[in-house]
C-alpha cells in the first residue's frame, strides 16, 4: 500500500504551489450562483490556446467536474449539485465507429505478419507483440483484457476452436494511482463484478499465433501471456508505437496517412464489426465483447455492410404480395 497523504511530508516546492492555488482560487460557494456556474462550464468548451475543444473533450471535463461537486456534496459544502439549477447544453458526443478504421480480413493479416517484422527478428520486439494484436482481432478483446492473459486462461486445442476465459484487466492508470506502485492496475472486467468471467470462443487462426509465441518465448514469472523484454507489462506506448511501425510496412502510403486501423484497438473494432456483417446474432456479438446489444449496435451501425439491401429485398417482397 502506498502511504497516505497524512503520512508522508510534502516536498516544499510543492506545499508552495498548493498554497498559491488556494489562494487564487475562487471560493467554492461561488458555484452556487448560477451565472458563475454556467462561466465554469462554458470555459470546458475552450483550450487554453483559445481554439474550441472536442465534444469529447467537454464531455470528460464536465464529468470530472460533476463527480468533484457530488463529493462536495458529501463532505457538506453543498445541500445539492448546484449545476441543477444551470441550463446548459451539453455538446452531443458521437458515439459510432467510423467506419474509415475498420480493416477487412486480408489487411488485418497483412498488418500482423507486418508486426513481426519491427524491431528486427533477433531482438523480436514485434514477434512478442503478435498474438496481442492478434487477440484484439480475431477475439475482439480490449488491450487492457489482452494484457492480463495468461497461460492458464486458454484453452488451446490441436485443432479447432479454442477459448479465451476473461477475469482480469491491467488498465494503464499510472503509478501514482495504484496501491501497488505500477503503472498498471489490476482489476476485474469493465463494467463486471469484480469476480465475473467472459468466455470467448477463437478461431483456429488465433489458436495457432499463440501457441507460436507459448513456444518461443515461454510466459512472465507469473503465467502472463504477453510481456516487456524485462519481464513487466507491457506499456500502451510499447504496443503502440511497435503497431505504427507495422502499418508502414504493411500498408500503401495513402491508407497510413488515412484513419485506417490508426490505433491497436481499431483492431476490436473491426474484429466485432466483421462478425456482425458475417451474420452472427447481435447477442451473440455482444456476449463476447462484454457489451450490451443496445450499445453495439449503436457504435457499429455504420460498419455493417449489406444490411440495407437486405432490409430493401424484405420490403420489396412484402410490397408484391399485395400487388
Amino acid at each position: 500500500m502506498l502511504p497516505g497523504p497524512g503520512e508522508r511530508e510534502v516536498p516544499t516546492e510543492i506545499e508552495d504551489t498548493l498554497h498559491w492555488i488556494a489562494k487564487a482560487s475562487r471560493p467554492l460557494n461561488d458555484l452556487a450562483d448560477p451565472v458563475t456556474a454556467r462561466e465554469v462550464l462554458d470555459s470546458f468548451k475552450i483550450h487554453l490556446d483559445g481554439k474550441a475543444a472536442a465534444a469529447e473533450t467537454v464531455r470528460r471535463k464536465r464529468y470530472s467536474f460533476v463527480n468533484a461537486l457530488h463529493y462536495a456534496v458529501d463532505l457538506g459544502e453543498f445541500k445539492e449539485n448546484p449545476l441543477i439549477a444551470v441550463r446548459w447544453q451539453k455538446p452531443k458526443v458521437s458515439s459510432e465507429v467510423d467506419p474509415r478504421l475498420v480493416v477487412n480480413p486480408q489487411q488485418a493479416v497483412s498488418l500482423l505478419h507486418a508486426v513481426s517484422y519491427v524491431g528486427g527478428y533477433r531482438r523480436a520486439r514485434g514477434r512478442r507483440l503478435v498474438g496481442l494484436f492478434a487477440c484484439m482481432y480475431f477475439a475482439g478483446l480490449r488491450p487492457a483484457e489482452d494484457i492480463g492473459l495468461s497461460e492458464a486462461d486458454l484453452t488451446l486445442p490441436e485443432h479447432g476452436w479454442g477459448t479465451v476465459l476473461l477475469h482480469r484487466t491491467r488498465p494503464s492508470v499510472g503509478k501514482q494511482w495504484t496501491d501497488s506502485g505500477e503503472s498498471h492496475d489490476d482489476r476485474g472486467l469493465k463494467n463486471r463484478p469484480a469476480e465475473d468471467m467472459r468466455p470467448v470462443p477463437i478461431p483456429p487462426q488465433l489458436v495457432s499465433m499463440l501457441l507460436e509465441p507459448l513456444d518461443t518465448f515461454g510466459t512472465a514469472s507469473d503465467g502472463r501471456l504477453f510481456y516487456s523484454e524485462g519481464g513487466g507489462v507491457v506499456a500502451s506506448s510499447t504496443y503502440s508505437r511497435a503497431w505504427q511501425e507495422a502499418r508502414t510496412l504493411a500498408l500503401p502510403s495513402a491508407a497510413v496517412a488515412s484513419p485506417l486501423a490508426r490505433r491497436p484497438y481499431d483492431l476490436r473494432h473491426s474484429a466485432l464489426s466483421t462478425w456482425l456483417n458475417a451474420g452472427v446474432d447481435p447477442t451473440e456479438v455482444a456476449e463476447r465483447a462484454g457489451n450490451s446489444v443496445e450499445v453495439l449496435l449503436g457504435r457499429y451501425a455504420k460498419c455493417i455492410d449489406g444490411r440495407q439491401e437486405i432490409a430493401n429485398r424484405k420490403i420489396e417482397e412484402l410490397l408484391r404480395e399485395y400487388e
